[in-house]
């Protein structure tokens, strides 16, 4: 079967661990091209992890014949530009997340891939990440009875300084704040255990008035199964917390869904615990299912389509402060 070869549209700090070892480690897969507007800093990637060219003009690496699929690594505010000149080069996309500024910046990748019947995906990679592969296996095969509800909750110190010029809490740049970083791998995940979400509505605020974006969002919501969630994303916190908890007709189950800790299930008076790690690049198993996709061996849980359904949540959070 064919390898793979992959270019990489913006090599910027997440790719150094997180995502690009793990184009060149995924079976039947290598890394060929990577692209920085800024050309001395693509070169030195390459230089680094040993990927034969660079680039410093997007266009260039999208029409690299020897790129057979492209990862945009940039900022939201991009996305849906980029992923246009991808599907009009007839090639299949992976693209981070969140998938782009709104719901409906998605619709139109959406369409561009779907009129060239090219696939695209996004970089929500927890959908594969042993962690949550058993959690959902958990949840599935009844270890807190019927689950009924789920809470989410995050929070984190105001950023200040020069933190709070971070192009994530930019909504020019981002869509939103913090809420559409983080609270989009919430959002995607439990529509990765769920299905997805049919009702949400939210209210976002800014309480410290640190920077334009909302600091603050609470969020109710309803899946098509009849389980029903509330989050609270709070980026005015005194303190970091990290916790998705599902309660269930005979237990709960509480996970992390940022760190590398512990999945704990209640049930009675018996607390388990799952030790389950992340492996060295947290991107590489989301990889290697699309990797296998291309070469007829499987499919990706991360699709445009999915991305799309956990844009449309956020934006409904957001809409009224933004005034969408």
């Amino acid at each position: 079967m064919p390898t793979i070869r992959w270019g990489i549209i913006g090599c910027g700090d997440v790719t150094e661990i997180k995502s690009g070892p793990g184009f060149q480690k995924a079976e039947g897969s290598e890394l060929v091209a990577v692209m920085r507007r800024d050309g001395e800093k693509a070169r030195d990637y390459a230089r680094r992890h040993g990927v034969p060219r660079a680039y410093d003009q997007s266009g260039d690496l999208i029409d690299d014949a020897d790129v057979d699929a492209v990862y945009i690594a940039t900022p939201p505010s991009s996305h849906l530009e980029l992923a246009q000149r991808v599907a009009a080069a007839g090639k299949p996309c992976l693209v981070e997340k969140p998938m782009a500024l709104d719901h409906a910046e998605c619709l139109q990748m959406l369409a561009a891939f779907e009129s060239r019947e090219l696939p695209l995906w996004v970089a929500y990679y927890r959908r594969a990440l042993p962690r949550f592969v058993r959690v959902r296996d958990r949840l599935q095969a009844g270890a807190i009875g019927r689950v009924t509800s789920v809470h989410v909750q995050v929070t984190a110190p105001v950023l200040t300084g020069a933190d709070a010029t971070n192009w994530r809490i930019d909504p020019t740049i981002s869509g939103a704040g913090l809420f559409f970083d983080l609270g989009s791998h919430c959002f995607d995940l439990l529509d990765f255990l769920f299905g997805p979400i049919v009702s949400v509505t939210g209210y976002s605020t800014n309480t410290a008035g640190a920077y334009r974006a909302e600091d603050v969002t609470a969020s109710a919501f309803r899946f098509e199964s009849g389980v029903v969630g509330t989050g609270i994303w709070n980026f005015n916190a005194v303190e970091k917390t990290d916790t998705m908890t599902f309660m269930g007709s005979e237990g709960e189950l509480t996970t992390p869904v940022f760190s590398d800790t512990d999945v704990r299930i209640k049930s009675g008076t018996v607390t388990t615990v799952d030790e389950v790690r992340n492996p060295a690049h947290v991107h590489q198993p989301l990889i290697q299912t699309i990797v296998d996709e291309l070469r007829g061996q499987g499919k990706c849980p991360s699709t445009g389509e999915s991305a799309a359904r956990t844009s449309w949540a956020l934006d409904q959070c957001v809409a009224s402060y933004y005034g969408r």
